[in-house]
């Protein structure tokens, strides 16, 4: 047997759709740190080896969090690697592939369409290419408008050559929910501007719903479909409650403290915009390290949550907490089941959602605590050092949620953190169920009889 059959033979019985998911991530992380490594893509020295693979990782899982300046330590060719890599992340490279395959007008394998419905569906649908096309065609067109309005804004502040390079990395960065920015400070100059607010605000909120929603609310609004499905109710409306309830705990939090001294418009878009960039960004109109310690939790609860499913960003995602608070009230009620809008939720559902969220929150407190444990000796200074607590947390929570806010200790993490937090940044794009059930095989196995235990 020819070594090319026996490779392929291999791969059709080992390569499972999330494996392929996984590994494909993983190997333009790879890419992208070997890119990095090159002389021409520093500034000033070139990037230390795990220093490359943090970055590439934060870009390719859309994170946020740098351990370099991206504006001074890289290089134009260094910022360009970064600007694909999170594009591409954010995407996913199987969409450009698949779409790449219909393209040359071969029909979609049934492996092919495992692949699309895991990233992107939420029931089995048949127009599989007009959604790929959708999902390119509708990223590209949203980040040319967002760059249209940012590059006429940053033309007031920068030549047009330069203006057009911010708006373009911005806006791209924004929509994919990565949070990158070529600004020392992140947008904390732009706090009062309307206009880079609203836009990079619509560009990470879009990108944060899910390809899914913007695709069935684009139908609707054309008439081709007469109601939105109930995956895209509750990702609308858990975000839209989200958002507004932050931003006012946000301000209620703040109005003494970072948000003292300026107008009533500035704290309001300043709360609109800390409040909608935790779940799904990175990007920071004030300074995090500054907030109080209400505000400092309410952004770890909203990072932990996360976008929506089908999107460009991390964490458990809104429709598994609202499916969370539905199931807890429901129990308390004492119903079984989730129902909404006139609908039952599947118990295979529920279940996956349980499991989501206990193993976000082990993979949360194990990488926490490799943080803790490997930053050293504090015996002696335990009381100095218990601002690392929250610190670390926060961290880890924002690795996780792929959310890119820091309290500024990202470039003071040892090599053994930043390893620890590139792992997690992987682990929260990908998913934590997706990176278990890929490498785990499934076998029925002797159904016993039932006995009840005591919980709760």
């Amino acid at each position: 047997m020819k070594p090319v059959w026996v490779l392929r033979r291999f791969l059709v019985r080992h390569l499972t759709p999330p494996r392929s998911f996984i590994l494909s991530f993983l190997l333009v992380i790879l890419v992208g740190a070997a890119l990095l490594l090159v002389t021409s893509s520093a500034a000033k020295k070139p990037l230390a080896p795990v220093d490359a693979l943090f970055t590439s990782a934060s870009a390719v899982c859309v994170t946020g969090l740098t351990v370099v300046n991206v504006g001074s330590d890289l290089s134009f060719s260094g910022q360009i690697v970064t600007l694909l890599l999170f594009q591409i992340g954010g995407l996913g490279i199987l969409t450009f592939s698949l779409l790449l395959f219909g393209m040359m007008g071969r029909s979609l394998s049934f492996r092919g369409r495992e692949l699309l419905q895991s990233t992107f569906l939420h029931t089995p649908r048949r127009d599989f290419f007009r959604l790929l096309r959708f999902v390119v065609a509708g990223t590209f067109a949203i980040e040319a408008a967002g760059t249209l309005i940012l590059f006429i804004r940053f033309l007031f502040d920068f030549p047009p050559g330069r203006a057009f390079y911010h708006a373009v990395y911005h806006a791209v960065s924004a929509f994919n929910n990565c949070g990158f920015s070529t600004f020392a400070n992140s947008l904390t100059y732009y706090r009062g501007d309307w206009a880079v607010n609203l836009t990079v605000m619509s560009l990470f909120v879009l990108g944060g719903l899910g390809f899914i929603v913007l695709y069935e609310v684009l139908d609707l609004w054309r008439g081709r479909r007469k109601r939105l499905s109930l995956h895209a109710k509750i990702v609308l409306l858990t975000t839209a409650v989200l958002i507004a309830a932050g931003a006012c705990l946000f301000f209620l939090f703040e109005k003494g403290n970072v948000l003292k001294n300026i107008g009533a418009g500035e704290s309001f878009l300043a709360s609109l915009f800390q409040s909608a960039t935790p779940r799904t960004c990175g990007f920071a109109t004030v300074e995090v390290a500054a907030l109080t310690n209400a505000t400092i939790l309410l952004l770890m609860i909203l990072m932990f949550i996360g976008a929506s499913p089908g999107s460009t960003g991390g964490g458990i995602k809104t429709s598994s907490f609202a499916l969370l608070l539905l199931m807890i009230f429901n129990r308390v009620r004492g119903r079984d089941g989730v129902t909404i809008f006139n609908r039952s939720v599947p118990q295979e559902v529920l279940g996956r959602t349980l499991a989501i969220v206990f193993a976000a929150t082990l993979s949360v407190l194990v990488i926490a605590s490799v943080l803790l444990l490997a930053a050293g000796n504090p015996e002696a200074h335990a009381q100095a050092s218990r601002h690392l607590f929250v610190e670390y947390v926060f961290e880890t929570l924002s690795a996780f949620g792929t959310v890119g806010l820091s309290m500024n200790i990202t470039p003071s993490l040892n090599d053994i953190q930043k390893l620890a937090i590139t792992l997690l940044m992987f682990i929260g794009r990908v998913g934590p169920i997706t990176l278990a059930f890929a490498w785990s095989r499934s076998k029925q196995g002797l159904v016993f009889a039932e006995e009840a235990v005591m919980v709760g």
